[in-house]
């Protein structure tokens, strides 16, 4: 698909944005979190309150570059966008519903991933949820669980959407897939990459039929207090610059 760039359409942050942005398309996809064209990955506008950049809805995860990205307000507005011809793609409508709650209740906010994974959508179907039976899973010792109400396309469901998440970071949609955010980009993208693994882990061990060994919950809490915001490093800032630079081996389009 040929799109014309908008780099000159837009600030230095908001083009640094969407190029961070595209990567995280690019990078869901090739760990094998993409849903084709469903699912969405958000990020804020830096300097522009109340703008966010969103997929267009119609564009595989693995063609998405920095100018296809549409901003949007929190009304549901596109503010500003390429030129798509005839396929004229929009906003997914569920997409909006839950991105724009998030952005406007958590400012902090940078970013916001939602996923349809066989490895989350199958744990958010277990009465037991995520089990806290490997060290990354502990991460997830206090992670939130938001109960099914349908395709998210009403905007009543907002409230009790942000109520599951409260300031947590990441939550499971029961019966549905998973959701995290970030302060960057970076971080949001290792919060999922993380939620995925202890996911796959939890399937593959209760896969082998033997009773599942749960370490104390002393140990827990300490372990989970040791990846808490103050205790480390912020996520995502090492591993997002190497992870930029494997894209560039691979595919470098994500930037045009």
């Amino acid at each position: 698909m040929n799109i014309a760039s908008m780099q000159d359409r837009c600030t230095p942050e908001e083009w640094q944005a969407r190029v961070d942005l595209a990567a995280c398309y690019r990078l869901v996809d090739l760990y094998g979190m993409s849903d084709m064209m469903a699912n969405h990955i958000s990020s804020h506008v830096p300097g522009q309150p109340g703008a966010f950049l969103i997929n267009a809805y119609g564009m595989m995860y693995e063609e998405i570059t920095a100018s296809s990205l549409l901003k949007v307000d929190l009304a549901g507005n596109v503010l500003a966008g390429p030129d798509f011809g005839a396929l004229q793609y929009g906003v997914n409508r569920a997409g909006y519903v839950i991105h724009s709650a998030i952005h406007a209740a958590r400012p902090e906010v940078a970013c916001v991933i939602h996923t349809h994974s066989w490895a989350s959508m199958a744990v958010s179907a277990l009465e037991c949820g995520l089990l806290p039976i490997t060290q990354t899973a502990m991460r997830f010792l206090k992670i939130g669980y938001h109960d099914y109400e349908g395709v998210v396309l009403d905007e009543a469901e907002q409230a009790s959407l942000l109520a599951d998440l409260g300031q947590g970071e990441a939550l499971i949609l029961r019966n549905h897939g998973a959701l995290v955010v970030g302060r960057t980009i970076g971080e949001a993208f290792n919060w999922m990459h993380r939620l995925e693994l202890s996911c796959h882990a939890q399937l593959a061990a209760m896969a082998c039929n033997s009773p599942l060994r749960v370490p104390p919950q002393p140990v827990l809490e300490a372990t989970w207090n040791n990846y808490q915001r103050g205790t480390r490093r912020p996520y995502g800032l090492m591993e997002w610059p190497a992870l930029l630079r494997k894209l560039d081996r691979l595919d470098p389009t994500y930037k045009t």
